[in-house]
């Protein structure tokens, strides 16, 4: 009886063992919603009956964040179907390859957990680049914001103002919930700054809302510029999010979850310097536009 009660003990504890290694790798799927419209009126902008019913409707795309012990990856994924029926499989996800055309172009994010390093791929005028970045919180301002639209009047004639960089409040909050069925934590993120509308300065504030967990034991955010601690599973500011949708725990190679070697390094100054001689030759170009132009940007971190 002994024997029957330690061999039922040393299952239990290989069972364990098992799920607790099962939880260290797996994939996460993520919807990120945008409703253009509703972005520029939490931006202070009122948009004119007919201009709003020419703007884009929502729209909406899927990521997803593989990861194991020691990396994980995020980039942008498809919805696939076999229309032919073949392979006896119906609709499904598939990671889409960088190059692949998208609105808004496509990221991919290589994270090494050791190091705490985030890494940028990006696709740009048919060569692959990479460069060094990091999780942090933007104290430029909240995602997605237009705070530059309608401020460019081709009359105006004046020597433009510099840009005075919004004031940033992160307010941690006492908010929990479960997201995924793991335990989350609220961060807001609030942004202040001046704007004109209708001719008369004002001060507008746009709340951004992460909720983060400490579950899964790494750092990682959908939006590397949106990042205070543990693991981002949703980012929610008004008419834009990203979500955390659906976990599974399974075995990820580390094949799936570290960047690529064939890249240039490039710094973020010669980056920018990149575009702005890019934005030049098509401002000049007139419908010309440079192969590659605007390049799908992937983030990885390394």
């Amino acid at each position: 009886m002994k024997k029957v009660i330690l061999a039922f003990l040393g299952v239990l504890s290989l069972a364990s063992v098992a799920s607790a290694q099962k939880k260290t790798s797996g994939a996460i799927q993520y919807e990120t919603t945008i409703d253009p419209a509703t972005m520029m009126a939490a931006s202070g902008i009122k948009i004119p009956e007919q201009m709003a019913a020419r703007m884009p409707s929502t729209s909406k795309s899927n990521f997803e964040l593989l990861f194991n012990a020691t990396n994980a990856s995020y980039m942008p994924v498809e919805e696939t179907e076999d229309s032919n029926g073949a392979g006896g499989g119906g609709g499904g996800m598939g990671r889409m390859m960088r190059g692949f055309g998208g609105a808004g172009g496509n990221r991919e994010y290589y994270y090494t957990f050791a190091d705490k390093k985030l890494v940028e791929v990006f696709d740009l005028n048919d060569t692959t680049y990479v460069m060094q970045s990091g999780l942090k919180l933007n104290t430029s301002g909240p995602i997605n914001t237009f705070g530059g639209m309608g401020r460019n009047n081709p009359n105006d004639t004046t020597k433009p103002k510099p840009i005075v960089p919004p004031k940033i409040e992160v307010v941690k909050t006492d908010a929990t919930k479960q997201i995924l069925g793991l335990n989350c934590n609220e961060v807001i993120v609030k942004s202040t700054r001046s704007v004109k509308i209708l001719g008369m300065d004002k001060d507008v504030t746009e709340e951004t809302h992460i909720w983060y967990t400490k579950d899964l034991g790494f750092d990682f955010s959908p939006n590397p510029n949106m990042w205070t601690e543990g693991t981002v599973l949703a980012i929610e500011g008004r008419g834009n999010s990203t979500i955390a949708k659906s976990i599974e725990y399974r075995n990820v190679s580390n094949k799936d979850v570290t960047a690529p070697k064939k890249a240039i390094a490039i710094t973020d100054a010669e980056y920018k310097v990149k575009m702005e001689n890019m934005m030049k030759r098509f401002r000049g170009n007139g419908n010309n536009r440079p192969a590659g132009a605007g390049g799908q940007r992937v983030i990885v971190v390394n």
